[in-house]
């Protein structure tokens, strides 16, 4: 049985009939998506010399995993990572991975869905819905032919913070003991102490404030944010390209309106995660962290999508919606990949520096990985899901076939394996502001670092 994203190919390569076979159906993507939460965050620039490598270890391109214990420590830490941090399976690298000392340092993670662990369900991206998605999805048990989101996102399933096992701080290398307090979704109110303006989120108290009480009296190496994406709206952006593009009549680029949009909001993204890095610092200073104690990181997004150049399903048909989970106008794809990207990251680089903290760049982490790529194939039973083949991204999903729509173009197992290993190469260099790129042909754990400017 071939499972497709939403609905069944129109089995023709005329775009008038395609769109008129499917026409009805959009109708539930539209109500999906208007009610669907952020799809995707992202931003760029562009590759420079070598300064770092992680030693190949290709091996790393595991399938299955084991259960993790919750380590025991004092009682609020304790609480925090069974809460927020393990799902009941293994880490992203076992093979890898130094168990951290009792009294090892901390590093946390905060922010939104990128970070998050959003899409950690998934291992690449399949059509085929035999053996669990062709062995892409995690969280189906072959012995009851079940799927459970929670032996991936554990209790943070339910909120749809959706923290999972492989999110990038779980994915780290180093001898650190690991928080991930992020959650899928979150603005910069979620993070922000409550007396500069923070709320609470998904049923839980302000991100700052929790690192707050979790650290007080521990040990921190780092604290790394993702933010930024949400409070720009992005998901609304991409929601309102996707419709465009599956409009039956009349459909038209998205690209000249949300680039007046996304012109016009930067400014107020750029000063929201300024105030954002500020209140971390202060959670960190009241809990006994002088400055300089610790390294402060914010990390931009990967590109989800190619530019037009390089998608593997030309001629702008609907294919690019029923096989690829990228129904996208060329013009679309390439104002994203080329303009877009490049200028969050850029608004985004400037505000780590107005806040005085690091900047890792992983807008080109992706390059080659992304959904829909020439460079990379969705799985099958004759060809199982792989670092090395398979897209870094989740694919655009209503959630009515398979996962979530939340789901949907945020990195997937591999890519948060990927991401956990430039955080892991950047914690090993001295403070300094870098971009992670991927080694082609090569899976998560050969990434590298170059020096920016």
């Amino acid at each position: 049985m071939r499972g497709l994203l939403l609905i069944s190919s129109a089995g023709g390569h005329d775009p008038a009939a395609e769109r008129e076979t499917v026409r009805g159906r959009l109708l539930l993507l539209f109500r999906s998506i208007g009610r669907g939460r952020p799809l995707v965050h992202s931003d760029a620039n562009g590759p420079a010399g070598v300064t770092s490598r992680r030693p190949a270890a290709d091996t790393l391109d595991m399938t299955s995993s084991s259960s993790p214990r919750c380590r025991k420590g004092l009682a609020v830490l304790a609480a925090a990572v069974c809460a927020a941090g393990a799902t009941g399976l293994a880490p992203a690298y076992a093979s890898d991975v130094r168990e951290p000392a009792a009294d090892a340092p901390w590093v946390v993670s905060l922010g939104d869905s990128f970070i998050s662990g959003e899409a950690g369900r998934w291992a690449g991206n399949s059509n085929e819905s035999e053996d669990g998605w062709s062995r892409t999805d995690r969280a189906y048990d072959p012995e009851t032919d079940e799927s459970d989101p929670k032996r991936v996102y554990g209790a943070s399933y339910d909120s749809g913070c959706n923290r999972s096992d492989v999110a990038e701080v779980q994915s780290l290398t180093l001898a650190v003991r690991k928080l991930n307090l992020a959650c899928s979704g979150a603005t910069s109110t979620a993070v922000k102490l409550p007396e500069h303006g923070g709320e609470p989120f998904k049923g839980e108290p302000s991100q700052a404030g929790r690192l707050q009480q979790a650290v007080t009296g521990q040990q921190v190496r780092a604290v790394v944010v993702s933010i930024g994406g949400n409070d720009l709206g992005f998901s609304d952006i991409i929601t309102d390209c996707t419709k465009q593009f599956l409009k039956p009549f009349g459909g038209s680029p998205c690209a000249p309106d949300a680039g007046q949009q996304v012109k016009e909001r930067l400014p107020g993204v750029r000063t929201a995660v300024v105030e954002t890095l500020a209140d971390v610092r202060t959670a960190l200073e009241r809990s006994g962290h002088a400055a300089g104690s610790y390294r402060l990181v914010l990390q931009s997004y990967p590109s989800p999508l190619p530019d037009a150049g390089r998608v593997r399903y030309p001629g702008e048909k609907y294919d690019r919606f029923t096989q690829g989970g990228c129904p996208f106008y060329d013009r679309d794809l390439t104002w994203a990949h080329d303009d877009l990207v490049p200028q969050i990251s850029a608004t985004l680089a400037e505000a780590a520096h107005e806040a005085g903290a690091e900047f890792l760049d992983l807008s080109r982490a992706f390059e080659g990985r992304e959904v829909c790529s020439t460079t990379t194939r969705h799985a099958d039973l004759a060809h199982p899901p792989s670092g090395k083949t398979s897209e870094w991204m989740r694919f655009l999903t209503t959630g009515a076939g398979q996962g979530q729509l939340q789901e949907s173009l945020h990195p997937d197992r591999y890519g948060q394996q990927a991401l956990g290993t430039c955080l892991s190469l950047q914690l090993e260099q001295p403070t300094a502001d870098r971009r992670c790129l991927n080694t082609p042909g090569r899976g998560p754990a050969a990434m590298e670092l170059a020096a920016i400017g």
